[in-house]
């Protein structure tokens, strides 16, 4: 017969058996911090109040954004991939971390040290220029910035930032020379496109479609495989005169690593029913981003694959953090 050590011992076996899928059965009992690693106002910050609204929703707990900013979005991330994976800390992860490996010494792995449970959406980056400039189509910047190499400036958010990047990337697949001009954010950078002291830049779509709406701006091509709803008659920047080009932001969620499967499992059908929420993809639509559908093992794949391209464009551009 069996001892009544062994029959404890059988006892909590069980228990821890069933205990992941038993927390997750509760998961959350209590408010989820969202970390999002840039100060509020920037589109991971848009985006991740976007979704963390329908997040609380969908899990019956607060899901409260943190904002994290610094270090190109290095702090708060680093928060998020040191926390306990506990599924109570999540964090909002974007183009910046494919980019940031390649430009920085991190405290940890963009791969090992996260559980990817879901991609938001995409958005393209949008070329845009000054209604001064002479410059009305990419065709026209081609022309120019060959007749006048490194005579073009650009202006971007800062050294690495997707703009910056977005523009290198054109920079590389054209065989043109511009001059980076770097600000201390986006919204800075475009108000010295706006007021005519840097005529060229390659924005965030969801950043500058009020501006072109409104005359401040003139978009030449945008940075997605395809036209965009938002702008159609704005053509793509690779059927305007550069094949290939592509360079879209992207926006997902991530775990720190060892978070257990079931909560995990949990956290994405979560997401997945806040992304079809139709109030969540007019938001989107009207920031011209587009909802993508993956699955958490498709979204690691996805990043290590942007990871690489974004290190590609740092090495030839001789790109360095600064």
């Amino acid at each position: 017969m069996p001892t009544l050590l062994s029959r404890l011992i059988a006892t909590a076996l069980l228990f821890f058996v069933f205990l992941p899928g038993a927390f997750a059965d509760e998961y959350p009992t209590k408010p989820v911090r969202l970390i999002i690693p840039f100060p509020p106002g920037g589109s991971n910050d848009v985006v991740g109040r976007l979704v963390a609204q329908q997040l609380s929703a969908k899990l019956g707990q607060q899901v409260y954004v943190d904002n994290r900013g610094g270090a190109g979005g290095t702090i708060g991330t680093e928060a998020c991939a040191t926390a306990a994976p506990d599924g109570y800390t999540v964090c909002v992860i974007s183009i910046a971390h494919a980019v940031n490996p390649a430009l920085y010494t991190l405290k940890y792995d963009p791969i090992k040290s996260f559980t990817p449970i879901s991609i938001f959406a995409s958005g393209p980056n949008v070329l845009v220029v000054n209604p001064t400039s002479p410059v009305k189509s990419v065709k026209d910047l081609l022309t120019l910035a060959k007749q006048k190499p490194g005579e073009l400036n650009y202006a971007s958010a800062g050294v690495g930032s997707f703009q910056h990047l977005g523009a290198e990337l054109f920079k590389l697949q054209a065989h043109v020379n511009l001059v980076h001009v770097p600000y201390k954010g986006g919204g800075p950078a475009m108000q010295d496109v706006i007021g005519g002291h840097v005529k060229i830049m390659f924005s965030s779509l969801v950043q500058t479609t009020p501006f072109i709406k409104s005359g401040q701006l003139i978009a030449l091509g945008t940075g997605g495989s395809k036209r965009i709803p938002v702008l159609p008659d704005v053509p793509t920047i690779a059927e305007a005169g550069v094949p290939g080009y592509v360079a879209e932001n992207w926006w997902g969620l991530a775990a720190p690593a060892g978070l257990p499967k079931p909560i995990a499992e949990k956290l994405y059908s979560a997401t997945q029913a806040a992304l079809k929420a139709p109030e969540l993809k007019a938001a989107f639509d009207r920031e011209g981003a587009a909802v993508i559908e993956m699955s958490s093992a498709e979204f690691g794949d996805y990043i290590k694959t942007e990871i690489a391209k974004w290190a590609h464009v740092v090495k030839e551009g001789n790109i360095h953090a600064q």
